[in-house]
C-alpha cells in the first residue's frame, strides 16, 4: 500500500518558538536521550477518534515507556496496548516528538508527523461505513495499536457535545487543583459520576439512534485512558475525548482552555454542517458563555443548550457561577442540578 507524506512539497519552516516552549524542549530531549538509554522504547497511545463517511479524525500521542517483558501473558499484553499508560505515569512519561507515525485506515497506509509533545490530530480523506470503525496505528519500535473511530452517518442530523468535569463528574476541587488531583491522586474507580447523568445520556442515545456523543474538555491528553474507563464504568455512551496537551506553545506561555473548547465547537460546526448539537454544560466556568456564542454563531447547528448548575459548596470551589439569564441565544435553553431534573426540561423542550 502506498505510503503518503502529510505535506508533500517538503517541510515547512517552523514559527519562532516561545522561550518556554525552547527550554520544554530542551528538557524534553534530556529526559528523552536518559529513557532510551534505560532501555524505554516507543508507545503509541490511541485515542477514540471521529469522523463522516468522506474522512476521519485521528488522534494518538507518542510516548516512552518500559518495554513489555516476554514473560508476561497475552492478556497483559493486550490491556497494556489497549489502555496505554496509566494514571500518574502518563504525566511522568516522556513525549516523542516530532516522529513518523503510520495510520492504516480503510485499505489505507497514511504517514503523519507527530508534534512536538507527541501528539498526533489529524483528519484522513477516506471512505468508511457509519458507527463503529477502527485504524491501526504504529512507529518505528513500537507495537501496532488500534483506535476506535466513531463515523456519523450522512442521515444523522443530531449529536450531544458534553463538557466534562462537574458535568459527567463531581470534582468537588478548586479548579487550580483539578487536574492534579484527578490525575495523581484518584484513578476511575474513585471519581464520582454526576447523579443522573449517566441515564439521562443514555436515554438521549436511545432517542437518537447513531448520534454522535463527544466529550469536550479543557483536559491534557495525558488523562484520556483514566476518563475512557471512567465513562465506560459509569455507563456513558462510548465517544471521543477533544482534549488538549499541557505547556507552552510556540508564542505563549500556556494554552487556552477557552480558546480550545471554542476552536473545536467551530470545527463541529463546519464539518457536520446538518447536525444539531445538544449541548451540555455547567455553570461553574465558561461552557455557559461559550454555548451561547457558539448558538449565535451557529444557530441551526444547536438543537439546545443543557446546564448543569452547581450547588453553592461546588460552585464555590469551581471559582463562582456565570449568569445563564445573560446568555441571549435564541435556543432552547434549560438548567438543573442533576440529570433527572435535566431529562424532565428537556424533555419539555421536545429533546426526549
Amino acid at each position: 500500500m502506498p505510503v503518503s507524506s502529510p505535506d508533500p512539497a517538503g517541510p515547512r519552516r517552523r514559527p519562532a518558538r516561545h522561550g518556554a516552549a525552547r527550554a520544554e524542549d530542551w528538557i524534553h530531549d534530556v529526559r528523552e536521550r536518559w529513557a532510551r538509554s534505560r532501555g524505554h522504547v516507543p508507545t503509541v497511545v490511541p485515542y477514540t477518534g471521529y469522523g463522516s463517511t468522506e474522512w476521519v479524525r485521528v488522534f494518538c500521542r507518542v510516548l516512552l515507556s518500559k518495554p513489555i517483558r516476554p514473560d508476561d501473558t497475552s492478556k497483559r499484553r493486550r490491556q497494556r496496548r489497549e489502555q496505554g499508560i496509566r494514571g500518574w505515569r502518563s504525566f511522568t512519561s516522556v513525549p516523542v516528538g516530532d516522529v513518523p507515525v503510520t495510520i492504516e485506515v480503510g485499505g489505507e497506509r497514511i504517514e503523519v508527523l507527530a508534534d512536538r509533545g507527541g501528539v498526533v490530530d489529524t483528519k484522513i480523506p477516506v471512505r468508511l461505513e457509519p458507527g463503529w470503525n477502527h485504524v491501526v496505528l504504529h512507529t518505528h519500535g513500537a507495537e501496532p495499536v488500534d483506535a476506535p473511530i466513531r463515523v456519523v452517518g450522512p442521515d444523522v442530523d443530531f449529536g450531544i457535545i458534553s463538557d466534562v468535569d462537574d458535568t459527567v463528574m463531581v470534582t468537588a476541587l478548586p479548579r487550580p487543583f483539578v487536574a492534579a488531583w484527578n490525575t495523581f491522586v484518584l484513578d476511575e474507580h474513585a471519581r464520582s459520576p454526576t447523579p443522573g447523568m449517566a441515564v439521562l445520556y443514555e436515554r438521549l442515545a436511545r432517542r437518537h439512534p447513531g448520534s454522535p456523543v463527544i466529550y469536550l474538555s479543557t483536559g491534557a491528553w495525558n488523562v484520556a485512558p483514566t476518563l475512557t474507563r471512567f465513562l465506560s464504568r459509569n455507563l456513558y455512551p462510548a465517544g471521543p475525548l477533544l482534549l488538549t496537551d499541557w505547556g507552552p506553545t510556540h508564542d505563549r506561555w500556556f494554552r487556552s482552555g477557552r480558546e480550545h473548547k471554542s476552536d473545536n465547537l467551530d470545527r463541529l460546526a463546519e464539518e457536520f454542517p446538518n447536525v444539531r448539537w445538544l449541548m451540555i454544560g455547567d455553570d461553574g466556568q465558561h461552557d455557559e458563555e461559550l454555548y451561547a456564542a457558539f448558538a449565535r454563531n451557529h444557530p441551526d447547528n444547536v438543537a439546545a443548550i443543557a446546564i448543569r448548575e452547581l450547588s453553592p459548596g461546588e460552585a464555590v470551589l469551581a471559582g463562582g457561577r456565570t449568569k445563564s439569564e445573560q446568555h441571549g441565544a435564541e435556543v432552547p435553553w434549560v438548567s438543573a442540578s442533576d440529570g433527572a431534573t435535566l431529562a424532565d426540561r428537556l424533555s419539555d423542550v421536545g429533546m426526549l
